[in-house]
């Protein structure tokens, strides 16, 4: 399952691990905290990158709008996770907005402090030089499920990856989000998420409390998707 969840996770909260005590302090010295309501944008599309952030509490979704002006949520940010530092190392404005899913505690580093920061410690710009090239393989893998796979398999998929992310941060487990917001991650409507949540509680394989959903039978989804590829190696 390690393999699995690596596939689809950015990994960028370890970001900030390998650095000597000395250095840690030097990134904790060019933070500012503040404090993201719900539903305001850490960044959207279009803006001109300032700074990069780190979540200290809360969650936050990636996502773009399509034509019709409906979201597609590539990505759902979690204590610890960075972000924002793409556009500003491709020198362009955000591809994609971020909105804050509840309020939200995060630390800020201004864009010239993070220059810096990368110019004084090699090891943090090798770092994020990585972790940019693991993040477009993640994307790559989200894409390719949403073209790929049928509701039900992408459903699955998401709620395994989901309910990992955010057990890491919140051992009560439990997957909370708007059923809007998890229709947009899976790429279907709210109606079509109703009838597949549906099926998988009459099958057992999950429990429902007011709009929290709990996994019951993991090896149920790992039959499910062993019947569609190998993902679960």
């Amino acid at each position: 399952m390690k393999k699995f969840y690596s596939q689809f996770d950015f990994q960028s909260g370890l970001l900030f691990d390998a650095l000597t005590t000395h250095e840690k302090k030097m990134v904790s010295d060019a933070m500012e905290p503040l404090i993201i309501k719900k539903g305001s944008l850490l960044f959207y599309e279009e803006g001109v990158p300032t700074g990069i952030f780190q979540i200290k509490k809360g969650k936050a979704k990636k996502f773009k709008r399509g034509f019709s002006g409906s979201e597609q949520i590539f990505y759902i940010y979690a204590t610890g996770d960075v972000l924002g530092y793409h556009a500003l190392f491709g020198e362009e404005r955000y591809q994609d907005s971020c909105e804050a899913l509840e309020d939200l505690e995060v630390n800020f580093i201004a864009k010239e402090a993070f220059f810096q920061l990368l110019l004084d410690i090699p090891a943090l710009q090798r770092t994020f030089i990585k972790n940019i090239g693991h993040e477009f393989g993640v994307l790559a893998n989200i894409i390719t499920v949403l073209a790929q796979k049928n509701l039900n398999a992408r459903l699955a998929i998401n709620l395994l990856i989901l309910e990992n992310r955010f057990q890491k941060h919140d051992k009560k487990g439990g997957i909370d989000l708007t059923r809007e917001d998890l229709a947009n991650i899976i790429g279907t409507s709210p109606e079509s998420l109703g009838r597949s949540l549906k099926q998988f509680k009459d099958e057992g394989i999950i429990t429902i409390n007011k709009r929290v959903i709990y996994i019951k039978s993991t090896e149920q989804i790992q039959q499910l998707l062993n019947m569609e590829s190998n993902l679960m190696e």
